[in-house]
């Protein structure tokens, strides 16, 4: 007999995880809800067929045994990355420049044709990228050690 997983068990080890499908994609929605990024950090590969992003996300896996400890809420960063890309356009976002700090909300996946569709990243402010995909196939990886978050505070979105 097999025991599902808690959230006591990824606790300090960094995610990495794929999205294959659009529920897939919904998990790592939840996960990278409210990270930042300077819009300096995204990039398209177009000979990979590769959109990245360095974001510095808030571990929500990790904030029920923060408030249970008493200890602060982290953030880490990490890379979010789409395959199988085949067009990046974007909406409401300046130029690139360095100083432009991102919030991400959310993905969502609007399908096409024989598994091709597009993903929507939405930002804050009613920025959003919206990549044309062969197929959902996006990597959520941490890249370095949990760091307290510097509000020290969960974030949170009036009703």
């Amino acid at each position: 007999m097999t025991e599902d997983a808690r959230f006591e068990d990824g606790v300090e080890r960094p995610l990495r995880l794929r999205a294959e499908d659009a529920e897939d994609l919904g998990v790592l929605a939840a996960l990278i809800q409210d990270a930042v990024l300077p819009a300096s950090e995204m990039r398209w590969e177009r000979g990979r067929r590769r959109f990245s992003c360095l974001i510095n996300r808030f571990r929500w896996e990790d904030k029920p045994g923060a408030e249970r400890q008493g200890r602060g809420v982290e953030r880490v960063q990490s890379l979010l990355v789409f395959d199988d890309v085949l067009k990046v356009s974007q909406q409401g976002l300046e130029a690139r420049d360095a100083d432009t700090v991102l919030s991400l909300l959310t993905l969502a996946f609007e399908a096409g044709e024989d598994g091709m569709g597009q993903i929507v990243v939405t930002f804050a402010g009613d920025g959003a990228v919206a990549l044309d995909v062969e197929a959902v196939n996006v990597m959520l990886q941490d890249v370095t050690r949990p760091y307290l978050a510097p509000s020290a505070k969960s974030p949170s979105h009036p009703d």
